[in-house]
């Protein structure tokens, strides 16, 4: 059978069976007169991160690496850059690499952001005369112009990503690397640099982006790459990827909190003592440094409950139900009847619903010594992303009793490619005329 050669050439990273261990010191010498009187403490263990990956890029593909924290994503885009090295197994990269790996990295932090524009962009291949050209391209991309001649040193991390990101995307390189360093950005700045990077993708580049923005890698990649103990789980496009990723993740992390509530059941049965039949409003309210509110009523618990599983595991597909519970007790005989409410924000600060029980039941509620109150958001709608939301009760529109601010942080998971902030029930429909 003839060889394909289109098919090889136009593959720009080949990684074969790679592997990489590093050595954890339990009491590492940390001189060379330690070394020599106590030769037996260097004892280490070794942890294998990659256990023989294998996959191959080809020319103006956009990949994402997914996995949970600690599973070798990091490691093998330093591999890639040649920051870092395997233990076995080969990397192969035809063409110029721009990347943003590390927060800083690369930038002298008593040089100017000016100055490390020119080291940076002359470490990544451009001549002097190529950086003069884009300098001013540059920094008007990072909008750093008042900054630019202050050292590094001062700038805050949302301005090393800018810098960052800036004289990555304007180097001309053939492959794109990019870790979770975009997270720290604004809204705008992230934004931004999304078009960039679907413009650089248009065009032909070649991106690796490693983040635990499911949202992100489905609008940017073609394909995505889950790693699992240390191999590659399943590859394929992210929606075929992802949903069975977020399956695991949400089966693994019910694990722990179903039994925990086991336990608790269990120590709920076995105790008998005098105490278990105290009312719960004798119980302190949850520590929380966002209350606010004149303690009139007193939310003295609170929990996000996916329905359809009845855990409290903070992530949510987009057609899961949720019910809000409050838990409150009255310290003020006086009041007899309050407003609940709630308020969700998405994590770059939009408002993405709230509403109250007079909007929505057209009366109050009746408030008791120690009572409940439960809301009800089914299905949740939200698209893709990382949520906050405040829960409060207050006499109608006036006095806030007990108001807590980012009272749940939660994250809604999508397996579709729709873009925006909910989904509403739509349909499709074709007739000819």
């Amino acid at each position: 059978m003839p060889i394909n050669k289109n098919n090889d050439e136009d593959i720009v990273i080949s990684v074969k069976n790679v592997t990489k261990k590093f050595k954890i010191y339990f009491d590492k010498s940390s001189n060379l007169k330690e070394k020599i009187l106590f030769r037996n403490r260097n004892r280490y263990s070794e942890r294998n991160v990659l256990n023989g990956i294998s996959f191959d890029v080809k020319k103006g593909e956009a990949i994402g690496l997914i996995g949970q924290n600690g599973c070798g994503k990091s490691t093998m885009l330093k591999m890639l850059t040649r920051i870092m090295y395997p233990n076995s197994g080969t990397i192969s990269v035809k063409g110029r690499i721009s990347s943003i790996i590390e927060l800083g990295a690369g930038f002298h932090p008593d040089m100017s952001g000016r100055e490390n524009i020119y080291i940076n962009a002359s470490i990544l291949g451009l001549s002097k005369k190529e950086i003069d050209g884009r300098i001013q391209e540059i920094i008007d991309f990072s909008e750093l112009h008042e900054f630019i001649d202050n050292p590094v040193r001062t700038y805050s991390s949302g301005m090393y990503t800018r810098l960052a990101f800036s004289i990555a995307v304007n180097v001309d390189a053939d492959i794109l690397l990019i870790d979770e360093i975009l997270a720290v950005g604004d809204a705008s700045f992230q934004s931004k640099c999304f078009n960039k990077m679907m413009e650089i993708k248009a065009a032909g580049t070649t991106i690796v982006l490693v983040s635990h923005s499911l949202g992100d890698i489905e609008k940017v990649c073609n394909k995505a790459i889950w790693i699992k103990n240390g191999l590659i789980a399943m590859s394929g496009t992210p929606r075929e990827v992802i949903p069975h990723y977020l399956d695991w993740i949400m089966a693994k992390d019910s694990e722990p909190q179903n039994a925990l509530n086991a336990a608790e059941n269990e120590n709920i049965k076995a105790a008998d003592h005098p105490e278990k039949n105290e009312a719960p409003n004798d119980q302190p309210p949850p520590e929380n440094n966002n209350i606010t509110g004149n303690g009139d009523i007193e939310i003295v618990d609170y929990q996000m409950i996916n329905i359809s599983t009845g855990d409290t595991v903070p992530r949510f597909n987009i057609s899961d139900s949720v019910k809000i519970r409050m838990e409150y007790k009255r310290n003020n005989p006086q009041i007899k009847e309050a407003m609940a409410s709630m308020i969700i924000f998405r994590n770059d600060g939009l408002i993405c619903y709230t509403t109250n029980s007079l909007i929505d039941t057209k009366s109050y509620f009746d408030i008791y010594e120690h009572g409940v109150i439960e809301f009800t958001l089914g299905p949740i709608q939200l698209l893709q992303g990382n949520y906050t939301m405040d829960i409060s009760l207050s006499e109608d529109y006036g006095p806030v009793y007990y108001q807590i601010t980012k009272a749940f942080v939660f994250e809604v998971f999508n397996t579709s490619s729709d873009y925006g902030v909910f989904r509403p029930n739509c349909s499709w429909t074709e007739a000819e005329l």
